[in-house]
C-alpha cells in the first residue's frame, strides 16, 4: 500500500465528506479512493469512517488519527511547494509514451513551439500502443488511442478521432471512388492488425440513420499504420486512417478522402494518462497543457469536414482475440 497516497485520500475524503468528492478533487476514480482508504483502515486496525447514504463521517478513531497525521501532511505539502518554487521553470527529462503514428503525425509538428516555450525540458519519446505495467513505470505521460481506463492514473480526454477512407488520386482514377460503404467490397483495402492480432476488416458507417457494414479484403496487412499509409500514398490501395494524423496528406492532395459524409462507427478516442502524484511537477503540467492545445487545434480544423461521433461506441471486437474482426460474434 502507498501509505502517503492513502493518507492523502483519507484526508480529502474527510474534508469533503465522500469518496466521490475526493476522487473529483484528486482526479482519480472513486474505487481507487475507496480501496486505499479501506486498506488504510485495515493497516491501522480501526474504522476511520462511518459510511451511510448521506456520505462519510469520521469516527472517534478517525478524528484522532487525522489530527495526529495532519502536522506531517502539512510538512510534506510545504516541502512539495518548496520544490515546486525552486523548479518552477519546468526543467528535466519528460518521458512520453504514445503510438508512433500519434507521435510522428500529431505531436512532432508542434514540438518546436513547445521547445521554444520550455527550452529546459528534454523530451524522451517512447513507442507504446497500449497501457502496460512497463509503460506506466517508464513514462510520466501516456497518450493512448482506444477505450482504456486505468484506476492508478489520472485520465483526460484529448480528442475524438474520425476514420477516413483514403487513397491516392491515381488509385481513385483507376478504380473509381465508392459512393457508399458497400462499394468498398470491390476495392483493394489495406488492413490494420491491432495489438490483439485481430485484422480489422470490418468497416462500419452510418448516415441519416442508415447503417452499413462492409467486410473488406486486400493484399496487404500490417500492424504498422505508417506502412499502410505509405502504401496508400503510393497508390497501392485504400486505407482507413485517423483524420487527425493525415491532415497534411489531405491538404497536399497526396490522399483523397471518400465517403466523408458517412459517420465512422467505433472510431476510438485519444486519452492522456499521468500519475496523480505528478500533477504539480512543472514539466508534466506544462506538457499536459500543450498536448491539450495540440489536439484542440487538430479537432477544430478537420480536413475534410464531416460528421464526428463524439461518443463512438466500443466495437464488439475490441480486445477480443480473433483472426479477423468480421469473424467475432456480436
Amino acid at each position: 500500500m502507498d501509505k502517503l497516497r492513502a493518507l492523502q485520500y483519507f484526508s480529502e475524503s474527510a474534508r469533503l465528506g465522500s469518496f466521490s468528492g475526493a476522487a473529483r478533487e484528486l482526479g482519480v476514480s472513486i474505487p481507487a479512493v475507496a480501496r486505499l482508504v479501506n486498506a488504510l483502515e485495515a493497516s491501522v486496525g480501526a474504522q476511520l469512517f462511518e459510511r451511510s447514504v448521506q456520505g462519510l463521517t469520521l469516527t472517534s478513531d478517525g478524528r484522532r488519527y487525522l489530527e495526529a497525521c495532519t502536522p506531517a501532511m502539512i510538512q510534506l505539502a510545504l516541502a512539495e511547494n518548496s520544490l515546486a518554487r525552486s523548479g518552477n521553470q519546468a526543467q528535466g527529462t519528460l518521458v512520453l509514451g504514445a503510438p508512433s503514428y500519434i507521435s510522428q503525425h500529431c505531436i512532432l509538428p508542434a514540438l518546436p513551439e513547445f521547445h521554444a516555450r520550455c527550452p529546459e525540458i528534454t523530451l524522451d519519446i517512447r513507442a507504446f500502443d497500449s497501457f502496460s505495467p512497463e509503460a506506466a513505470r517508464e513514462c510520466e505521460i501516456l497518450i493512448l488511442v482506444g477505450w482504456q481506463a486505468h484506476e492508478s492514473m489520472v485520465q483526460r480526454r484529448l480528442a475524438q478521432t474520425r476514420s477516413l477512407i483514403c487513397a491516392a488520386p491515381a488509385y481513385w482514377n483507376q478504380h473509381g471512388i465508392p459512393r457508399r460503404p458497400q462499394d468498398l467490397a470491390g476495392h483493394n483495402c489495406l488492413l490494420f492488425r491491432d495489438q490483439e492480432k485481430t485484422i480489422l476488416d470490418l468497416w462500419e458507417y452510418e448516415r441519416a440513420g442508415v447503417r452499413e457494414s462492409v467486410t473488406v479484403r486486400g493484399w496487404m496487412v500490417s500492424d504498422n499504420r505508417d506502412v499502410l499509409l505509405g502504401a496508400a500514398i503510393a497508390g497501392e490501395g485504400v486505407g482507413r486512417f485517423s483524420d487527425l494524423s493525415i491532415r497534411r496528406y489531405i491538404q497536399s492532395g497526396e490522399l483523397v478522402a471518400a465517403l466523408p459524409d458517412w459517420e465512422t462507427k467505433h472510431a476510438p478516442p485519444i486519452n492522456l494518462f499521468f500519475r496523480s502524484s505528478q500533477r504539480r511537477t512543472p514539466r508534466v503540467r506544462h506538457f499536459i497543457d500543450f498536448a491539450e492545445e495540440i489536439f484542440k487545434a487538430l479537432e477544430s480544423d478537420r480536413l475534410p469536414a464531416g460528421p464526428v461521433n463524439v461518443e463512438a461506441e466500443r466495437p464488439h471486437w475490441y480486445r477480443r482475440r480473433h483472426a479477423r474482426a468480421s469473424a467475432t460474434p456480436r
